[in-house]
């Protein structure tokens, strides 16, 4: 079933969500204090190709962490959060649709809170 859910993820929306964050991770290392923002980018893209059976937990709250995701809020995660919220309430217009917009509403949690989170 992960199969079939993640090429029909890939068809209806996750190929357009991965181009975002590989664009975005391209942008940030251009310059040397981007490249750990750029790299987190490429982790997330990677992950929008293929989400289903994997799953983001959140480990305990850092200082640095914390920073970074504060930062990173204000230079890229809003512009990534709210295409993700917007490409999630667009599947939730159908019923078939519905599993499609509950991971990208995962991936907009993400895009808010990339420091932190693991990928299992």
């Amino acid at each position: 079933m992960k199969i079939i859910g993640n090429i029909l993820w890939f068809l209806l929306g996750g190929f357009l969500l991965a181009l975002l964050w590989f664009f975005a991770g391209l942008v940030l290392c251009l310059t040397i204090i981007g490249i750990p923002f750029g790299v987190q980018c490429f982790k997330n893209a990677s992950l929008m190709l293929h989400p289903f059976g994997h799953e983001v937990v959140y480990g305990p709250a850092r200082v640095t962490s914390l920073l970074g995701n504060i930062l990173w809020i204000l230079l890229f995660g809003w512009e990534l959060a709210l295409a993700s919220l917007i490409a999630g309430f667009l599947c939730c217009l159908t019923i078939v649709g519905i599993p499609f917009g509950l991971q990208s509403f995962k991936f907009a949690q993400l895009a808010l809170m990339p420091f932190g989170a693991k990928i299992v």
